[in-house]
């Protein structure tokens, strides 16, 4: 049972699931702040729970909660009282964490969308030169995912992300080496980087040799771009 229609809960079409809820709906905007937004979310998940208790319950979060600029922010405050709701009423369920999401659509202010098209449209990007973010491609969410549900790996919180940081200026390397094509960059000695720690997952980017950098970058330009 697939709950959304965005790109996380895309994943899932293939591989959907009659004892599973993946729940994938809600707000995916870091930037919200109406509460109408989050109220909905909010019903949405209790009510899911309420008609499907038996099921497995997957829910989609975020690694936007280990960033210190963002701790007061409204989304991380409801991302991380939707986690307490699903612990709280949820028999069985897995909280997966996950990073900045590569794939195939999906909005197009995400990371890599963004830099994307800033680089092709020739719009010029502003560098935080103190910033990383880590990267995820889509394909890899929904392998680890499935994964952690066959070995019934439930009531516990994971982080879905990618070995290592990466700074804006290390894609864009990448990204005008791909389109060959430069991109306009101006620099401001300010942003934030914070440590995200995936011992449950770290494993899957070794034994699927996943563990360069810059060809992982390159992995998912040529898959979905």
């Amino acid at each position: 049972m697939i709950i959304g229609n965005g790109l996380i809960a895309n994943l899932f079409k293939e591989n959907d699931r009659e004892d599973v809820v993946f729940f994938a709906s809600g707000v995916s905007n870091s930037l919200e702040t109406a509460k109408t937004a989050f109220l909905r979310e909010e019903n949405l998940i209790k009510k899911t729970i309420e008609e499907h208790p038996e099921k497995v319950f997957i829910y989609f979060s975020t690694c936007s909660i280990y960033d210190s600029s963002k701790n007061d922010s409204p989304y991380v405050n409801h991302k991380l009282r939707m986690e307490r709701w699903v612990e709280e009423l949820c028999p069985r369920y897995l909280i997966l964490r996950v990073s900045n999401a590569v794939g195939k659509g999906g909005n197009p202010n995400l990371l890599m969308n963004y830099l994307v098209n800033s680089v092709l449209q020739e719009r010029e990007i502003t560098i935080h030169s103190m910033a990383k973010r880590n990267l995820i491609d889509a394909e890899d969410i929904k392998n680890i995912t499935l994964a952690l549900i066959d070995k019934a790996q439930f009531n516990r919180i994971i982080n879905l992300a990618y070995l290592e940081n990466f700074s804006t200026a290390e894609i864009l390397d990448v990204l005008e080496e791909y389109f060959d094509k430069k991109a306009k960059t101006q620099f401001m000695k300010s942003g934030q980087s914070y440590l995200i720690t995936i011992p449950e997952v770290e494993n899957y980017f070794t034994e699927n040799h996943l563990i360069d950098k810059k060809e992982y970058v390159l992995r998912m330009l040529k898959k979905y771009y």
